[in-house]
């Protein structure tokens, strides 16, 4: 790439990401209050009611953080049974595409993973699911997982909301207007734009293309658009082809992936209102909303500026790192893809991140150690934005000496307990789980020898990068790593599932203490959350936080490999 594309391409990448930035600032009040009156208003829609008869609901019972919590764990146990089941009798299904049912392992594991909002995947769509396991099993749980997330976002504002109550609201009623009022219409509306921009939409089975190299593939047709715009809405990343988003099909033009990002960005980056207007203090939600653009502005300017230096020999005398890129992408293209979709738990990727330059392919693992918080998935991302501003008033409290408080709700034990574990949870999951694949002599020969493909700190890299997006739900991947094995398929899938719901039981049982609580007056010693100290406060301890518990285990594969080039 020569000095003059060098420099189009960064005034393109500008000029992107401003479009960018402006598209999501126009959406941020509009769309946030439409989320507010869909979770707070009184009525049902008539649909709504016969969903609620059909299932048993009464829509006018609330529940307690424990009912909610068997709520949403016996739903998603539904659903991973049903997944698994799908995958399982595929032979038998219409649509198959002659395809065999999935084994058992990988099933297991995709099931889990379309449950989880996690949509990691082992092998290679087009190639194993038809095309009725792809609309009646993962396309659904894309629509359902997303539900589930802005559901116990929802929950744990109310927590904040309410005064002396023992209920957090309705979860049968909350993924209900999720799905019908919010995450249906938009998915239609963004599935015809994806149509008018070239994505594939039919049910045909595999057409017989010659390349340019003069030999024939086979590509299979698909409901592509309608799955591509729930996976990007709802962050969750599984794509319908291998490449992802890097496919034709799927994201054909520089301006369908500026799109791409914009929807896998709108709904999160526009809860902050949702819960500024909830809690009747729109600053807070300013507040929140600052924090997390800072925290994604910071993380793109970084890859941006790793992936154009280049990250070694080889790429400086190509004149620019795109391997693994898309030629109609660019660069800066690719790394504000990479940036959204590793701050959100979407996982989509229009490049390959195992061929970004050393620190380049570091910075979407960071952004997933964070803790998807900036943006991050849709209600995911807020309450665990939410938890670590928890533990910024009680480290503010420490500092001044006084009793931390939140949004006029003391913070007690119980509620630091609870956030503490909270934090906790994710590090553990990926930590134990990288040190198990290369501390358990038969387990390490296994990844060694099948599932690594570049040996030394990229391997371990891959495997991190693996257990980092598991735990933290997000699905992408170092495509160097060949998941699909009995040990990955399996500590993979008890990652997602235990990075999923233990964090969401844990944000329950504190949106039921903070119910239980009533409104403490604001004093002469109460730390003010809305101003720019708080919000400065707030990005570093979500920075300290994630630098304490996995700079060790950079230091042995990303930083190593990028430090020795």
């Amino acid at each position: 790439m020569g000095a003059v594309d060098a420099g189009a391409d960064l005034w393109f990448g500008v000029l992107q990401a401003a479009t960018l930035v402006l598209a999501l600032v126009l959406l941020y009040r509009p769309l946030g209050d439409a989320m507010a009156r869909i979770y707070t208003g009184a009525k049902d829609l008539r649909v709504e009611r016969g969903i609620y008869r059909l299932i048993g609901v009464d829509a006018a019972a609330e529940q307690t953080w424990r009912a909610y919590a068997r709520s949403v764990l016996a739903f998603s146990v539904v659903g991973v049974l049903l997944v698994y089941a799908l995958q399982r009798l595929q032979q038998f299904l219409p649509l198959s595409l002659g395809l065999p049912a999935v084994p058992e392992g990988l099933a297991f594991n995709t099931a889990v993973s379309f449950v989880t909002n996690t949509n990691w995947q082992s092998y290679s769509p087009e190639q194993t699911m038809g095309h009725f396991v792809q609309l009646a099993g993962l396309a659904v749980q894309n629509f359902t997982s997303a539900a589930v997330g802005i559901a116990v976002a929802i929950a744990l504002v109310r927590g904040f909301a309410r005064r002396g109550s023992t209920t957090i609201g309705n979860f049968w009623v909350d993924l209900i207007r999720g799905l019908v009022r919010l995450l249906l219409p938009l998915a239609v509306v963004l599935a015809i734009a994806l149509l008018a921009g070239g994505v594939v939409q039919n049910l045909t089975g595999f057409t017989d293309a010659h390349t340019v190299a003069g030999s024939v593939q086979s590509v299979p047709g698909g409901p592509v658009a309608s799955q591509e715009a729930i996976k990007l809405l709802g962050t969750n990343g599984g794509g319908f082809y291998n490449a992802n988003s890097a496919h034709p099909f799927e994201n054909p033009t520089p301006w369908t992936n500026l799109l791409e990002i914009l929807a896998l960005l709108a709904i999160p980056f526009a809860l902050p209102r949702t819960f500024g207007r909830i809690i009747s203090d729109h600053r807070q939600g300013y507040a929140i909303a600052a924090v997390m653009g800072t925290i994604f502005l910071a993380s793109v300017v970084a890859l941006s500026a790793l992936e154009v230096g280049g990250g070694g020999t080889a790429t400086q005398l190509a004149g620019a790192a795109m391997e693994g890129k898309e030629q109609r992408f660019g660069i800066l293209g690719s790394a504000l893809f990479g940036t959204a979709s590793t701050l959100t738990s979407t996982g989509a990727v229009n490049a390959m991140h195992d061929s970004f330059t050393p620190l380049g392919g570091m910075m979407p693992m960071i952004n997933m150690m964070l803790g998807e918080v900036a943006p991050g998935g849709v209600g995911s991302g807020l309450y665990g934005m939410l938890i670590l501003a928890v533990i910024a008033v009680f480290v503010g409290g420490l500092l001044v000496g006084r009793t931390p408080e939140y949004l006029g709700k003391r913070l007690g034990p119980r509620e630091i307990k609870l956030a503490s574990l909270y934090i906790l949870v994710t590090p553990t999951l990926v930590l134990a789980g990288t040190a198990l694949s290369f501390a358990i002599p038969g387990i390490r020969a296994d990844v060694e020898k099948t599932s690594i493909l570049n040996p030394g700190p990229h391997g371990l890299s891959e495997v991190l990068y693996a257990f980092t997006s598991a735990a933290n739900n997000n699905g992408s991947a170092f495509a160097g790593l060949t998941a699909n094995t009995p040990w990955l398929n399996t500590a993979l899938g008890v990652a997602m599932l235990l990075g999923r719901f233990i964090p969401i039981v844990l944000v329950l049982a504190l949106a039921g203490s903070l119910a239980q609580q009533q409104h403490v007056p604001e004093t002469a010693g109460t730390l003010p959350t809305h101003r720019p100290q708080f919000v400065g406060l707030l990005v570093a301890v979500s920075v300290i936080v994630t630098a304490l518990t996995y700079f060790p285990v950079l230091t042995l594969g990303p930083l190593a490999e990028g430090l020795v080039r």
